[in-house]
């Protein structure tokens, strides 16, 4: 495979799969093929990316720029070797709208740059001594109740969304639902967007859509940049996005290896440097923060095909749709109701991935260093607790992630000391039920 990993060799006949292979990621089908699972990879993403800057008021044009920028960058930094496309990261939702409230859209940019340079620099760390350290920072318990939090805290903004059109927000959701489990495949995988179209559909039958913008817009031109001012007091929020984001990108490396039986852990440590860099360069220039994708997964585990080619013709395709504002702005006319339909599941499935932490990682709730860490840190964070300090204010996000280290390396390091509990990685014996007589 050449430097860049764009020398890719024909699998087969070019034309078809032999049962019980792949195409794995330095191969390619014909071009025709190639061009059509390139795009079935953009549609993939389509209802779950746009959905972030429409709730942040992000423009949608933009943050497809970068999203199609990122992903060529990640292709080119890991060589081809990980297949993935760089979709918007609902874990930048949270802390973007809290920023915004007090220092506006440049502000939460000047986060979302933060976050990427320090995505970077962790990957680097990454790349030489390898991705241990994090574990230890950061066990299953922390980690899992950090992601929870981050979703959970939205929860009033999914609320005031759907209260404002909630027969269109309920066939949104319903209509995600169903897909998601009558359907199996590609149209099973693309629940989201299939609910995001049909509830649009009710809201113009609804007219609760306003096509003014859409109507004026040119057919084509450069996407609205805009630069980021940056802010101590938006660290707090955006730091922890980061560990999601670490988290992702390991996931994905590991599962596209599981998928086509390669070794890609040495490029785990280059997976996050994309990343941040493609993060970066959106805070810079207007768009939302990125991270790797679960529904483009779901595609390659469809079709067979990890073909890295497709993913370089689903970035084009990105950066060209980005260079019409009308489309643009036909995606902004996405009305309240189907957000707060679509975002009401995505939310709680956030929330729901830090769950997920927990079970994959057997975390013992016995052990009651990691039922304090995880009790006390979700309140704080779903409450929206918030402290202030001088003209520094901290909120549920920052606040529960601070919480969640300080109790559990605090609790870990005096119960060691005292000898009172047992290592709350390893999982506890649960008593004994005694029988009746």
């Amino acid at each position: 495979m050449s430097l860049l990993g764009t020398k890719w060799s024909v699998h087969g006949d070019g034309k078809s799969i032999t049962p019980g292979q792949v195409v794995t990621p330095d191969e390619r089908l014909s071009w025709p093929l190639t061009i059509g699972i390139g795009l079935q990879h953009v549609v993939a993403m389509f209802g779950a990316t746009f959905l972030v800057p429409l709730i942040t008021g992000m423009p949608p044009a933009t943050t497809l720029f970068f999203s199609g920028i990122g992903t060529l960058l990640f292709l080119v930094m890991t060589r081809g070797r990980v297949p993935s496309y760089l979709g918007s990261s609902f874990a930048f939702i949270a802390p973007i709208m809290a920023s915004q409230q007090q220092f506006g859209v440049s502000g939460a940019l000047g986060g979302v740059v933060v976050a990427g340079v320090t995505l970077a620099v962790l990957g680097l760390i990454v790349q030489k001594f390898g991705a241990e350290w994090i574990n230890r920072l950061m066990p299953a318990p922390v980690t899992g109740t950090i992601v929870a939090l981050i979703g959970l805290n939205l929860a009033p903004a999914a609320r005031g969304n759907f209260e404002q059109a909630p027969i269109t927000a309920l066939v949104t959701l319903l209509t995600i639902i169903l897909v998601s489990v009558l359907f199996r495949g590609i149209l099973g995988r693309l629940a989201i967007l299939v609910g995001v179209v049909v509830g649009y559909l009710v809201a113009v039958l609804r007219h609760e859509v306003d096509f003014s913008k859409m109507d004026s817009a040119a057919w084509i031109g450069l996407p609205h940049f805009q630069t980021p001012t940056f802010h101590f007091a938006v660290l707090g929020l955006f730091i922890p996005v980061v560990l999601v984001l670490i988290a992702e990108n390991i996931g994905h490396v590991k599962s596209v290896a599981l998928m086509t039986g390669e070794d890609l852990d040495p490029y785990a440590g280059r997976a996050i440097i994309a990343d941040g860099v493609a993060t970066t360069l959106a805070g810079f220039g207007g768009g939302s923060g990125t991270t790797t994708y679960a529904e483009n997964i779901g595609v390659m585990a469809a079709t067979k095909v990890y073909s890295t080619a497709a993913y370089y013709v689903a970035g084009l395709a990105a950066l060209l749709l980005s260079f019409s504002p009308k489309f643009g702005e036909l995606i902004a006319t996405v009305p309240v109701g189907v957000l707060g339909g679509a975002a009401t599941l995505l939310y709680g499935m956030i929330g729901v991935l830090g769950v997920r932490i927990w079970v994959q990682n057997k975390v013992s709730f016995s052990n009651n260093i990691n039922l304090t860490t995880a009790a006390v840190a979700l309140i704080v964070g779903i409450a929206n607790f918030s402290w202030s300090v001088g003209t520094l204010s901290f909120e549920g996000i920052a606040l529960g992630t601070a919480t969640a280290l300080i109790i559990y390396h605090g609790m870990s390091a005096l119960a060691k000391w005292r000898g009172t509990a047992s290592d709350p990685l390893e999982p506890e014996e649960e008593p004994a039920l005694s029988k009746a007589p």
